[in-house]
């Protein structure tokens, strides 16, 4: 049986600045709380892998 995913989208109702971990977690059906732990841990080594990474999504991955 195939069943269909929404389309990755950044979240309107689950955001903390522009809506990316609650749309990665909507789209893959965790808590936004570990895609929001994975961040803060990229950021501890200089900030910029976690940062980067956050900006390129958030540019890339289109609002709800």
């Amino acid at each position: 049986m195939i069943t269909q995913r929404q389309a990755l989208r950044r979240s309107k109702n689950n955001r903390v600045v522009a809506g990316v971990c609650g749309g990665l977690a909507e789209f893959f059906g965790v808590s936004a709380f570990w895609f929001r732990f994975a961040f803060a841990l990229a950021l501890i080594p200089g900030g910029v892998p976690g940062i980067l990474v956050y900006l390129v999504m958030m540019m890339i991955v289109p609002s709800e």
